[in-house]
């Protein structure tokens, strides 16, 4: 590749496109787009047929090189796809997670035994973690939801003037309300603060798409979501392989 590559110093970028086709025309082009970028590994494109009347076809794109994002996108959208909504963002760690300072002091307060080990043991699971957030291979299931959100800054409900411990103690309690849905759910939050007009963007997978409904409605009981927490639109569809989401919107290939 000749262009100057573009990436970020941690996480891969992710680009949501919601795109109409129009019927009866090739989609040959797309294809080997989609091909091309897919060829360089990490790179990966999740497809899904879009429910619903306000697009056609809904793309999730990966990779840590947002020049080959960019390239990606300008060519799926030179063809007979027109572009109706996108989301930019980057995989990124929460500020919230506990430093190995916290998590020893944890145990003493807890009054645990061969706290050496169980660092030992912390330590393993925060490399899986690590590597998931920033890294994720996010597999094919039935059904996708996909929606941006931010916090609030109204007069009272400003979650950007409460103290850090506060809103990690929010926070820990939001992710304990989602725990039961875990078998059903898989879930990817990327950052977009000063990428894009939302803050961050939920895609939620499942072969369930009641259990996609069941998880956002319980979860906006949380005192995280219900006080602070503002939703933009929710796309969801039917995941399947690009080529079979073409055919379906009637392109040829």
């Amino acid at each position: 590749m000749s262009e100057n590559v573009v990436s970020p110093s941690e996480g891969w970028g992710v680009v949501h496109l919601f795109l109409r086709a129009r019927r009866g025309e090739s989609a040959a082009a797309a294809m080997a787009a989609i091909d091309r970028f897919c060829a360089s590994d990490p790179n990966y494109v999740r497809a899904f047929s879009v429910l619903g009347g306000r697009a056609d076809i809904g793309f999730m794109c990966v990779s840590p090189n947002l020049t080959a994002l960019d390239i990606l996108v300008k060519e799926l959208t030179s063809g007979p796809l027109e572009h109706l909504d996108s989301f930019v963002s980057v995989t990124e760690l929460s500020e919230y997670i506990s430093t190995e300072e916290m998590e020893r002091a944890r145990l003493e307060k807890a009054g645990e035994t061969d706290i050496d080990a169980k660092m030992a043991a912390w330590h393993e699971r925060m490399v899986v973690y690590r590597e998931n957030k920033l890294h994720p291979r996010m597999p094919m299931r039935k059904f996708i939801c996909f929606y941006p959100m931010s916090k609030k800054r109204d007069v009272g409900a400003n979650w950007f003037e409460l103290p850090f411990d506060e809103r990690r103690r929010l926070m820990g309690g939001h992710a304990r309300s989602g725990k039961p849905h875990q078998p059903n759910i898989l879930q990817l939050i990327t950052g977009a603060t000063g990428w894009d007009d939302w803050e961050w963007g939920v895609t939620l997978l499942s072969d369930d798409p009641l259990a996609v409904k069941q998880v956002v409605y319980e979860m906006r009981f949380d005192e995280a979501s219900a006080t602070y927490a503002v939703f933009g639109p929710f796309w969801v569809g039917m995941m399947m392989e690009p080529g079979d989401v073409f055919r379906r919107c009637g392109l040829s290939l």
